[in-house]
């Protein structure tokens, strides 16, 4: 790692700065410490509690800690609900996302793409390259009572046990098989590659935004439960929906694939996916100073994420829309070049 090319901006965070000086052996993390306000002086600023003040921080371009009561979804610009009405639950970024958004903004404010495509592909998002959809970032409360539930494959199970009841469409042998996949990757080995290991759909063309077919290798119980599953939620599918066909409708073998399947396409579960409650990216990680293909994978794994019941904006108790300047395509090497 080469400290000499750190970027000016990045040298006002700190304690973490400082950390990463004494810690050679270790990837520089360029996050200023979440406590600390926009001035680097402040740190008992209080966290931030509210969609307004997650608003005023982010157009001061101030770094503070955020409330767990907060969470933040990407949507399309103009949209109304979280995610698309058809899906039953939405993605959703913890606070300690929210405070990473922050402290992209405050460290690449005068980059804006490396802000927008930034918080994108620390949420998730592939096909990053090219991906021009207008994009906002919604930062909201949650209704009393309604809780947010960590995206385990065994929450995913659960939630289907509670609302159709045990229907055999998911057999305990195949969701053990899924989460084993999972679960004994080698350290050179990530997501992308347990997703392969189970569907069979090759991982470069994944990675060139190639749609699952069998010209891709995907094996013939994914693609069944696919077809069996019927239209996705970004389309004209409902999740419920989709849940309910591929239970009455898939005759193939219930096996890890039709379970990983059922979940890519009635859920939005797609390939890079974890599985255990975090996000990963194969691009750069935005906080490590260090270009894509020098990067381990544990440093890939990004934040924490949930999924919160699927509703339109307007009855969530509070939230603001903060519009995401996604820049050109042409700008955005940083994400195999690194942004610091």
């Amino acid at each position: 790692m080469d400290l000499k090319h750190r970027r000016p901006s990045l040298a006002l965070a700190g304690g973490a700065l400082t950390a990463c000086a004494l810690a050679l052996a270790a990837p520089c993390v360029a996050l200023p410490d979440p406590g600390r306000a926009a001035t680097g002086t402040d740190t008992h600023t209080r966290c931030i509690s509210t969609p307004a003040e997650y608003l005023m921080a982010w157009e001061k371009r101030q770094v503070r800690c955020v409330s767990p009561a907060l969470f933040g979804t990407t949507h399309t610009r103009g949209s109304t609900s979280l995610y698309p009405s058809g899906f039953w639950y939405a993605w959703a970024g913890s606070n300690t996302n929210l405070e990473r958004y922050l402290a992209l903004r405050r460290a690449y404010g005068h980059q804006p793409a490396k802000v927008g495509i930034g918080i994108l592909s620390y949420v998730g998002f592939p096909g990053l390259d090219t991906f021009d959809t207008p994009t906002d970032l919604a930062v909201y409360t949650l209704p009393e009572g309604v809780q947010a539930r960590v995206p385990s494959f065994e929450t995913w199970f659960r939630l289907l046990d509670e609302e159709f009841g045990d229907t055999g469409a998911y057999p305990l042998r195949a969701q053990t098989d899924l989460v084993v996949a999972y679960s004994r990757l080698g350290p050179h080995r990530d997501v992308v590659d347990a997703f392969q290991s189970v569907t069979g759909c090759k991982r470069t063309a994944l990675l060139q935004g190639r749609e699952p077919s069998a010209a891709i290798g995907c094996n013939a119980s994914f693609l069944g439960a696919l077809r069996a599953a019927g239209p996705s939620p970004y389309t004209t599918g409902e999740s419920k929906k989709c849940f309910a066909n591929f239970a009455s409708r898939y005759r193939g073998p219930r096996n890890a694939a039709a379970l990983r399947a059922v979940l890519f396409q009635c859920q939005d579960a797609g390939f890079l996916n974890t599985g255990v409650g975090l996000g990963y990216n194969t691009y750069a990680n935005p906080f490590v100073c260090e270009p894509a293909y020098r990067q381990s994978v544990r440093q890939k794994y990004t934040g924490r994420e949930f999924i919160v019941p699927n509703s339109t904006l307007d009855r969530l108790p509070s939230h603001v829309d903060i519009g995401l300047d996604l820049g050109r395509p042409s700008e955005r090497r940083f994400l195999r070049t690194g942004y610091c």
